[in-house]
């Protein structure tokens, strides 16, 4: 073999090697700037009690919100969704979970839903939702609430239409916020539809007392601010999607491997940008307040996973009786909770006959998260709010800035 030729050989040997290197060096880049997200890859081969997958073009995931706060160690899923992805019909399908409803547990009997990921974080929570809903999740995303200040800031904000009944309760909730932060933060100045930055957003989504309809009403408001959020996204170019992939990613937990995160993304995508609709089970008149201080929320789980099978994979949207339409003049979004007036309280089935009697320890009626002070007889919610019990058992707030400065007296 001449000297040239060996050369030659050589030259197209390194040149081989200094693509396959750049390719690498290439691949890894990307890798590290579109999918620098926290991967989490302890599902793996643990039983989910995952159900068998219906239908190819469907993936269905478990979306947790957490609430956490200094010094948890554990935190409440105060936000749980089934996140449908319909390739097929080009949809993505929110279901709310009322993290109130009792279900049972494996290893800790009979509790509320959202203390499924308080104790056994999101694998326990998982094979809840798939025991108590027969669903196939096996997969999940977390964003913590203080994350998602960040997120909806990084987009520059997201418009919500605040009802006047919302207004106070809201600035009061604000309020709060700042003080646990040490920060003062912008006010709602009034009712309307308006662009909310991340502090204001996190909080329209959390308001739950003042009279704004409690659990349920806080479970379409978080419905809502999804719905903003995907609105803020879906007439954006390419290049800004990929952008703010980039952007938005590092503030998610999920167990989808980038292999996995890659298709999903780009099956969503092909024909389009799919429209978002949003519900919540147990649908009205399905269930009953149940146990001492009305603290569980209780219904018939099969009944409830019909619904749920029903939406996901005949389309027939909760309450409907055919295949669910996108409403006209939501921006590619369904009315929330399928067109339930968030304004009224929803309603519940026919009063308990398992109600029980208040006979059990006071501390034993806190709520999930919260604590009962037996110097006042007074609770403290999982918000850091205070109040009492009355006769019936039902919450009765104090005015909090009265309360506490009485605490520090």
């Amino acid at each position: 073999m001449s000297f040239k030729r060996m050369q030659r050989m050589l030259v197209r040997l390194l040149s081989v090697l200094v693509l396959v290197a750049i390719l690498f060096c290439l691949g890894l880049y990307a890798y590290r700037t579109f999918f620098g997200y926290n991967y989490d890859n302890t599902l793996s081969g643990k039983d989910l009690a995952a159900g068998v997958k219906a239908d190819e073009g469907i993936t269905n995931i478990a979306l947790f919100g957490l609430d956490t706060r200094e010094g948890d160690t554990s935190s409440h899923s105060d936000c749980m969704m089934i996140v449908s992805v319909d390739n097929t019909r080009g949809k993505i399908k929110l279901i709310s979970l009322m993290r109130d409803s009792l279900v049972s547990i494996d290893g800790y009997g009979e509790a509320k839903l959202n203390a499924a990921y308080f104790n056994g974080g999101p694998e326990l929570a998982i094979k809840t939702i798939n025991q108590t809903f027969d669903t196939d999740i096996t997969e999940y995303v977390t964003v913590d609430f203080e994350q998602l200040v960040d997120i909806i800031n990084q987009l520059g904000g997201i418009e919500i239409d605040v009802q006047t009944a919302e207004v106070a309760e809201l600035n009061r909730v604000i309020r709060d916020y700042g003080i646990e932060q040490n920060k003062t933060f912008a006010s709602v100045e009034g009712a309307g539809k308006q662009k909310l930055d991340g502090v204001q957003a996190l909080c329209y989504g959390r308001i739950r007392k003042g009279g704004t309809g409690d659990d349920w009403s806080r479970v379409e408001r978080q419905g809502i601010v999804i719905s903003a959020l995907f609105s803020s996204v879906q007439n954006r170019s390419a290049a800004e999607l990929l952008g703010l992939m980039q952007t938005l990613l590092p503030y998610v937990t999920t167990s989808l491997s980038p292999t996995e995160l890659a298709p999903l993304v780009v099956g969503a995508l092909k024909n389009g940008v799919p429209t978002l609709e949003h519900t919540r089970v147990p649908l009205d008149g399905q269930w009953n307040y149940y146990g001492s201080s009305s603290e569980y929320i209780l219904y018939d789980t099969d009944a409830a996973a019909e619904t749920i099978h029903a939406y996901v994979y005949d389309d027939v949207f909760p309450g409907a009786s055919k295949p669910s339409a996108t409403s006209e003049g939501t921006d590619g979004a369904s009315e929330p909770l399928g067109g339930v007036d968030f304004t009224e309280e929803p309603t519940d089935g026919p009063p308990s006959s398992t109600s029980q009697e208040q006979t059990a320890d006071p501390a034993s009626l806190a709520e999930s998260g919260g604590s009962y002070d037996p110097a006042t007889g007074d609770y403290q919610d999982s918000d850091g709010d205070y109040y009492r019990l009355d006769g019936s058992g039902n919450k009765v707030y104090y005015d909090q800035d009265a309360y506490r400065a009485k605490l520090n007296q």
